[in-house]
């Protein structure tokens, strides 16, 4: 009897499927969900055998994940886009932070309200990232140019640092990700790209189209989890998700303060209007529209693509979102 139990268990690990997925960046609160569903044995619950590898930057994940080293990116979907319209075939499958959530970052006790106060103040920002190619755009809506203020290029893990100390008056970075941890040393505020025009969607899931054929019914199912796990979270267990990233990289020593700031903050860029009364991880053709053109106008895009070729929805299972999202585990 032992060695048929020792079989059976066996095969039950040999029928879960293996989803290795690569993240943005370093843990912080957007990867809440996954290290949730990790700890609850959600994955395991719905036969996954799910490894999470930490990531070190958007741009790289989706280069990676693109290159087939990776079954699943969780990574900005703008970047994805833009792999995609040159040539890289990924396509996003779940949306988690559906508003853009690049701003810029200012100290709260300033006297910046809006883009037209920056006249002769000092930014920093970073050549090269996502919000270089809006910089124009966003002091316009101030009635601004380059001239009239001085941006300051410095390397994204210095930019923190650079504002911290007083180096720079703003910073333009990920507001949910930059703001809990600059406001522990410098109070601050967001001046948000989204609500000067510039909203295109942020934090996701995305695969190659090749994986998203193959792994199609593990997809779905890790999709539904991480998106039900979202809701939960948001649901007032913001605590739980902050534990779990904690318990799942103790090496990084982890402040839980700023985790539970950076969840908090997600909250007010996970839904567009054209979303908000649909279940998380859902996305809408019309955010995509907008966000394509805005890219085009933008100049980052190498060819024109159309919001069907970028995106599904066809991988939610909304009664297991509802499901996990009201805690029935």
């Amino acid at each position: 009897m032992v060695v048929l139990a020792g079989c059976l268990n066996s095969l039950s690990a040999l029928a879960a499927d293996t989803v290795k997925v690569r993240l943005d960046w370093t843990p912080w609160g957007n990867q809440a969900p996954m290290h949730l569903a990790a700890q609850k044995g959600l994955f395991k619950k719905y036969d996954l055998d799910v490894t999470l590898d930490d990531g070190n930057g958007s741009v790289s994940t989706v280069q990676i994940v693109g290159n087939g080293e990776y079954d699943v990116g969780h990574a900005s979907l703008a970047p994805m886009v833009i792999a995609r319209s040159k040539g890289l075939p990924v396509k996003a499958f779940a949306g988690f932070v559906q508003r853009n959530d690049i701003g810029l970052l200012v100290p709260a006790d300033s006297n910046i309200r809006s883009p037209a106060d920056l006249k002769g103040k000092k930014i920093a920002f970073t050549a090269g990232s996502l919000e270089a190619p809006f910089i124009d755009r966003f002091l316009a809506a101030g009635k601004l140019t380059r001239s009239d203020v001085e941006l300051l290029n410095v390397s994204a893990p210095a930019k923190a640092g650079t504002y911290v100390a007083g180096g720079a008056d703003g910073a333009f970075s990920s507001v949910p990700f930059f703001l809990p941890v600059v406001s522990v040393k410098r109070p601050s505020t967001s001046l948000n790209f989204a609500d000067y025009g510039l909203q295109f969607p942020s934090f996701g899931l995305f695969a190659t189209e090749k994986t998203l054929q193959t792994k199609a019914a593990a997809l779905r199912r890790f999709a539904s989890v991480v998106a039900g796990c979202w809701a939960y979270i948001l649901n007032n267990h913001v605590e739980e998700g902050v534990q779990a990233i904690i318990a799942a990289r103790p090496q990084a020593k982890l402040d839980p303060d700023v985790l539970r700031k950076q969840i908090e903050s997600i909250r007010a860029f996970s839904k567009t209007q054209a979303t908000e009364k649909q279940p998380f991880g859902v996305m809408a053709a019309s955010d995509w529209q907008t966000a394509l053109q805005i890219l085009t106008e933008g100049g980052l895009l190498d060819q024109k693509v159309q919001s069907e070729e970028v995106f599904t929805n066809d991988l939610i299972d909304k009664s297991v979102v509802a499901d996990i999202g009201s805690g029935k585990f």
